[in-house]
């Protein structure tokens, strides 16, 4: 289907930013010539200077934002459209610009006295700044010279190859091939039909997608290697040019994360790793199965309970399961769904998958590839849960504090998944849909928890290595993994050998030290799914003040509200709880 053939209330309004492309270009050249700060260097040790700088600076970046977003968005309308493609580029060259214009102020602002500093942090005119402020003094130490930031700075584009490299051998040069499809054809393998084959229920196809899948990146696995190197190297070069005791701290510290949290992670997982294992080995019962190989992981236990929604029938049902957030929350769904914030339909060039973006002042905005399965419902609610959150933000923050951490990005988003989860789980009367929503939660734990965490160990343990002055390698890249893949998985299932290759083939990996916040993410979700659902209206309302909290203060310190304390072991004991809970539930059904 061409996007031409889609009707004007499944498309989102992009058209809100800027009103035409001729539009998007005047806005363009205005701020192009606005990425000028040399009237402030040298100044900020005067208030009112300071103050002149963080307006501009917001008034520049915000103009800067809706030249990416417009150009992003139309995009990933159509990839094929090569004009949207540099309309992007140039917008992230402004950014690139504008980084290198402003990276006098930081360093300009840690040379101060530390009494000055103080004595803006108690400025009622910088009140919009305090949390900025204190972290900048927290940091003093890391942050360099005008000269060695610029130069930081300017390499911003350089730091990012690696991952540009990756994403091109991923996306571009990798050759999949084709399998035989058991009845005497063949299937292109794809990415995206990678994943819908390990979905499926017939093994053999499973089998020869796996094998031909991982001979596609064993065979550029020193390639991988030496780029996934290169990754962590400049990890290791910026921790220690800013003077971090190693890329794990730096990388935490950069969000204001307590190192606890990572520790506590590992260590709740680790002590849980029991219960996951007797999961592996119940699916390996359910499908009778002599021997369970990795290809085996995803395939279906329950068959023939997916939701075929229509997807105006797909929001209803989102709206009900979320019911519990109160009628404003609910109202804010049912406005989004009516007002163009949605890209609803799969269009030929469009990007896959599905996410939520927004910027200050503006109402969020989603694409989604929308088709009637089960998955796609609980996608529309995941994705509004982002949206809602940076709504809630925007509309509560000043512009400084608007932008949540990345931390916290992935807890309302999952808050929502879990609610409409429950709800479908206590109103239908099929058995199936039962068991299959049982099993859904398990596997999403065992996906976003578990798999998750052992990616960040995975990460820690590259990144020591580095720092020890061990080089990467694809040997001991496989061996590490494959140590960790048994420990994680146990002794119900088969270590297939082209496991060991995983990690050659995921791209968060380039961005370092991120995957393990969708573990925290599902933990602090679950924590305060069951608090709403247990304790209601004070629950919602410590939520909704969460949400608005944006990124006001430590990310760690804003889930203390929802009643989430990630630095105590509490928390993952109670997810971890919960699963084996839900284990033993669907164990019960399946007998």
């Amino acid at each position: 289907m061409e996007r031409s053939e889609v009707e004007s209330k499944y498309k989102w309004r992009v058209e809100d930013i800027f009103s035409s492309d001729e539009a998007w270009e005047e806005g363009y050249a205005l701020a192009e010539k606005e990425i000028d700060f040399r009237e402030f260097k040298g100044k900020l040790g005067d208030l009112q200077a300071l103050c002149g700088f963080f307006k501009k600076q917001e008034e520049v970046g915000a103009k800067l934002e809706k030249l990416y977003l417009y150009a992003h968005m139309r995009h990933d309308e159509d990839s094929r459209v090569a004009k949207y493609t540099a309309m992007q580029s140039r917008a992230m060259s402004l950014f690139v610009r504008f980084s290198s214009e402003t990276a006098f102020a930081e360093p300009e602002l840690t040379a101060l006295p530390e009494s000055v500093l103080n004595g803006y942090l108690a400025s009622e005119q910088l009140k919009d700044y305090d949390y900025f402020l204190r972290q900048l003094i927290r940091s003093k130490k890391h942050v360099l010279s005008e000269k060695e930031e610029t130069l930081l700075a300017m390499g911003g584009e350089v730091y990012s190859q690696f991952q540009n490299i990756f994403s091109m051998i991923d996306n571009a040069d990798i050759q999949l091939g084709e399998i035989d499809d058991g009845k005497g054809g063949k299937i292109a393998l794809t990415h995206g039909m990678y994943g819908v084959i390990l979905h499926g229920d017939d093994r053999e196809l499973r089998r020869r997608a796996f094998e031909r899948y991982y001979e596609a990146y064993i065979g550029l696995t020193n390639t991988i290697a030496a780029t996934y190197y290169g990754n962590v190297k400049k990890d290791v070069f910026l921790s220690r040019a800013r003077g971090y005791e190693g890329c794990l701290r730096r990388a935490l510290e950069g969000e204001d994360v307590d190192v606890r949290v990572y520790d506590n992670l590992i260590e709740s997982v680790h002590k849980n790793l029991p219960a996951m294992h007797r999961y592996i080995a119940l699916r390996k019962k359910i499908l009778k199965l002599d021997e369970q190989h990795m290809y085996d992981i995803y395939a279906p236990l329950v068959a023939d309970a997916e939701l075929k929604l229509s997807y105006e029938d797909a929001c209803d049902l989102v709206v009900k399961g979320l019911s519990p957030l109160g009628e404003e929350y609910c109202s804010l769904l049912k406005k989004g769904f009516a007002e163009g914030w949605v890209d609803v339909c799969e269009t030929a060039g469009k990007r896959s998958g599905a996410y939520s973006t927004g910027i200050y002042g503006l109402h969020p905005f989603v694409l989604l590839n929308y088709q009637k399965t089960t998955h796609d419902v609980f996608t529309i609610a995941h994705e509004m849960g982002h949206s809602l959150h940076t709504y809630y933000s925007n509309a509560n923050q000043p512009y400084a504090k608007a932008d949540y951490r990345i931390f916290v990005a992935e807890v309302a988003s999952t808050v929502n998944e879990m609610l409409l989860l429950k709800y479908i789980l206590s109103e239908t009367k099929d058995e199936n849909m039962k068991k299959y929503l049982l099993n859904y939660f398990l596997d999403t734990v065992r996906t976003t928890l578990h798999r998750q965490t052992m990616f960040a160990e995975f990460e820690a343990v590259a990144h020591g290595l580095v720092e020890a002055g061990t080089p990467l390698t694809s040997e001991n890249l496989c061996a590490e993994y494959l140590k960790l893949n048994k420990l994680y998985y146990g002794d119900a299932i088969v270590h297939d050998e082209q496991i060991a290759y995983e990690w050659s083939r995921i791209p968060h990996f380039y961005t370092s030290f991120y995957v393990y916040k969708y573990a925290t993410g599902i933990i602090s979700a679950i924590s305060i799914v069951n608090r709403i659902l247990s304790e209601g209206a004070k629950a919602v309302a410590d939520y909704k003040a969460f949400l608005s909290s944006g990124g006001s203060d430590s990310p760690v310190e804003l889930l203390k509200i929802a009643g989430v304390d990630l630095t105590k072991p509490q928390s993952f004991d109670a997810a971890m709880a919960e699963f084996e809970d839900t284990l033993n539930r669907f164990e019960e059904m399946m007998k």
